[in-house]
């Protein structure tokens, strides 16, 4: 998946209200860019980090760039908008280049399933029983090497748990996928000091058959693409 505009590097000012960061060009000028991540973004938010912005020329987007990647420095980087992975799983899937579901023909996303809630991907094929497909961003790394999930409590990441696992019990195949948007990792663990609740429901949906699939991304300026798979610690 590539970006649709060419990143331009700046320097994090301050992220706050969320959804909202104040950024430093290396021309100087200084600008608001929107942060398309609701989480906490633990370990990337530190003023002075440098990062990437995706400039557009939207009229209807009142900011006029959006934060896209930490950069570390060091070779390394980290994909923090939220939406990327549905974007790229579904590049993937119709591809069939993640090989545990290559074997499904139809990917049909946000699909209502569950209590009022919504499936990132239902695939379906003749003879198969039905996956659903949760999707979730993994972008914190406390350890050297080990991304962590989450990096807050996730009440409704718990929810969506359950409801996979009620789908496994419809007879369903659902799985619970991972994309670790970073480039530094090749293992990932639950967060269980940070959100001991979902790395219970974790436990519970595995137990109930529930898939857990990790892979990680290959990063940089010009797009973000799925890699390979990476083991799960628990």
């Amino acid at each position: 998946m590539r970006f649709s505009t060419p990143l331009v590097p700046a320097r994090l000012i301050r992220r706050y209200k969320r959804f909202l960061a104040d950024c430093r060009l290396d021309d100087g000028r200084e600008i608001t860019a929107h942060c398309a991540n609701p989480g906490s973004m633990l370990g990337l938010a530190a003023p002075d980090t440098r990062i990437w912005l995706e400039p557009n020329d939207d009229p209807k987007k009142k900011l006029k760039f959006g934060w896209r990647l930490v950069d570390h420095e060091n070779g390394h980087f980290t994909g923090v908008d939220t939406a990327v992975p549905n974007r790229a799983l579904k590049l993937a899937l119709e591809s069939g280049s993640i090989p545990e579901l290559a074997a499904y023909t139809s990917v049909r996303p946000e699909v209502r399933y569950g209590q009022s809630s919504r499936i990132d991907f239902l695939l379906q094929a003749e003879g198969l029983p039905d996956a659903y497909i949760e999707v979730k961003s993994v972008t914190l790394s406390r350890h050297a090497g080990l991304a962590e999930f989450p990096d807050g409590v996730t009440t409704r990441g718990a929810k969506h748990l359950g409801e996979l696992a009620e789908m496994v019990a419809q007879g369903h195949r659902a799985v619970m996928f991972y994309l670790v948007q970073r480039t530094d990792c090749t293992a990932m663990t639950l967060a269980a000091d940070l959100d001991p609740a979902y790395a219970a429901a974790s436990a519970a949906a595995r137990a109930a058959g529930v898939e857990a699939m990790c892979y990680d991304a290959q990063i940089s300026p010009e797009g973000i693409t799925i890699g390979k798979p990476i083991p799960l610690r628990v």
